[in-house]
Order: structure tokens, then C-alpha cells, then sequence
């Protein structure tokens, strides 16, 4: 019940976020298809499940939607943007974050477990 409501709170979230697109890296599904994985996809919204095993560097790829990240465990990452910079990223299990456009980005689980998390994207 609680997963349903937050998915559904999500799906509210990505509708009132711009539908801007950026094309710059490859979706992450596509970028690196050993951590992405499309669980569900129709006309409107696909969800991808990231599996980052600990100290995993996964490939550059880009977010061409707005999403919603549900966090389903504990995250701990990197992230190293396109243009050089990087930043430190704590997530807790349960929490659920707004992420925009991402034109090129890596990310890096830094922490002491697997992390896993469910985009919600809007088509």
C-alpha cells in the first residue's frame, strides 16, 4: 500500500515537471544496461530499477525526462557530471526525490552496500 501511494505520488510529481528532453548520452537504460533495468514502460511513463552494486562505477548515460527516484535502500554516491565537477549524494531507504534532465552524467555507489533505486519517468 505504501509503495502504491508513493508511486502514485510520483506519477503526480513527473506530470507537473517540464517535459524538457535532452540527448546528449544515451537513456540510462541503454548506457549501461548491467545497472538499468526497464521494469515497466507504456505510452506514457517507463520505469527503470538501478542496481549499483557497492563500489560500482556505472557508465555515463543521461536522463533525456524528468523523473521521481524512489530510494529503495540506503544510497551512498558520486556523481560526476558532464563538465568535470562532481558531488556527493546521501539517499535514504523510503525517500522519493525529483531529478531533472541529466543531458551526461556517471554516478558511483561510494557506500558500504548495493544500491537500489526505481525511476519513475515521464515519456
Amino acid at each position: 500500500m505504501k509503495i502504491s501511494m508513493i508511486f502514485g505520488a510520483a506519477v503526480v510529481m513527473v506530470g507537473a515537471l517540464t517535459n524538457a528532453t535532452a540527448q546528449t548520452a544515451e537513456p540510462s537504460y541503454k548506457g549501461d544496461p548491467d545497472v538499468y533495468k526497464v521494469i515497466f514502460e507504456d505510452a506514457n511513463f517507463r520505469v527503470i530499477e538501478a542496481n549499483r552494486k557497492k563500489g560500482v562505477h556505472d557508465k555515463v548515460h543521461g536522463h533525456p525526462a524528468p523523473s521521481i527516484v524512489y530510494n529503495v535502500t540506503d544510497c551512498k554516491t558520486k556523481q560526476y557530471a558532464a563538465d568535470g565537477k562532481t558531488s556527493e549524494r546521501e539517499s535514504k531507504a523510503g525517500t522519493v526525490t525529483a531529478v531533472p534532465v541529466i543531458a551526461s552524467h556517471s554516478a558511483e555507489n561510494t557506500g558500504g552496500t548495493d544500491c537500489k533505486q526505481i525511476f519513475v519517468e515521464k515519456k
